[in-house]
């Protein structure tokens, strides 16, 4: 079977992780990494990085997928421009999940999410797009994940739970059933969401309670 080949936008800690699931897929051949102007002709876990933002618009006469490789955490603003400058140039960003996660297919996931190892989602649930679903997150049944979102890794999205659109949800948090939060929320380390929270801010703790 021919691999579709695809470009990856961003060099960093998260592509790492990245291109260990696109491996896992056996679906795209990763044809090279995009990043600063500086790097060019470096390379990354074997993959070369072959342009900067400046050459996206030439290269999609080449390729037509890319995915987004930039992380999410204190801030999602690079993802986000990035992504909106994908789909203006018009690459397709297609739906990446691992070898090792499990999606429902009664579930429904938006463009340019990637669903890491050995994730969870289940029946009914939908994501959004350009989200980061990470290893080893549940996403329970009947949820809605928001667009430009990170749920990090080990976190517990329990039933019928709304996240909010730019969303980052930290490692090993927990949420109870049934609630929901609004858009721009940060929740830290360990969390526990026990009401819903209908103001944007930061959140830590157990339960969570707002800091800024």
């Amino acid at each position: 079977m021919n691999k579709k080949q695809i470009i990856l936008i961003g060099g960093g800690g998260h592509c790492k992780s990245c291109i260990e699931v696109i491996e896992s897929t056996d679906e795209y051949e990763i044809a090279g990494i995009i990043d600063v102007k500086e790097k060019i002709g470096e390379s990354i876990l074997g993959y070369k990085i072959i342009g900067c933002d400046d050459d996206l618009s030439e290269l999609k006469n080449q390729f037509d997928y890319a995915l987004v490789t930039v992380g999410q955490i204190k801030s999602n603003k690079a993802r986000v421009n990035i992504y909106n400058n994908l789909k203006n140039i018009g690459y397709e960003l297609p739906v990446i999940v691992a070898s090792s996660a499990i999606v429902s297919k009664q579930s429904k996931v938006g463009s340019g999410t990637i669903i890491m190892h050995q994730a969870f989602v289940n029946a009914d649930s939908t994501i959004g797009e350009n989200c980061i679903i990470n290893s080893k997150a549940l996403i329970e049944h009947d949820c809605k994940i928001g667009n430009h979102c990170h749920i990090s890794t080990g976190a517990k999205i329990n039933g019928n739970v709304t996240i909010g659109n730019d969303c980052f949800v930290g490692s090993n948090s927990s949420f109870v059933n049934g609630i929901a939060i609004t858009d721009k929320i940060f929740l830290g380390i360990n969390s526990l969401v026990s009401k819903s929270i209908n103001e944007e801010g930061v959140y830590v703790g157990q339960p969570a309670r707002k800091i800024k």
